[in-house]
């Protein structure tokens, strides 16, 4: 994941895949999720962003070593997604 800040626009995108988005859907005002065509979710894009979230909190995160071993498995297994 990738995770960028304009300050020009004040626009924060998280890059999930790197594919090209073939459509946008618009989850709320400023607030929309790139896609492709067969509905893989590309990135997401917080337009606004200071007012939405705190931009410092991109700078940490947190990973828990259950969660990336349940990925392990499901990639090993040809699962596309796990649900928690």
């Amino acid at each position: 994941m990738k995770v960028t800040y304009d300050r020009e626009v004040d626009a924060v995108y998280l890059e999930l895949l790197k594919l090209k988005p073939e459509g946008v859907i618009e989850v709320g005002e400023g607030i929309n999720i790139d896609v492709t065509s067969d509905g893989r979710i590309v990135g997401i894009e917080l337009l606004d962003a200071m007012e939405k979230v705190s931009v410092d909190s991109f700078l940490n995160y947190e990973i828990e070593a259950e969660s990336i071993g349940e990925l392990s498995i499901a990639k090993s297994r040809g699962v596309g997604s796990i649900s928690g």
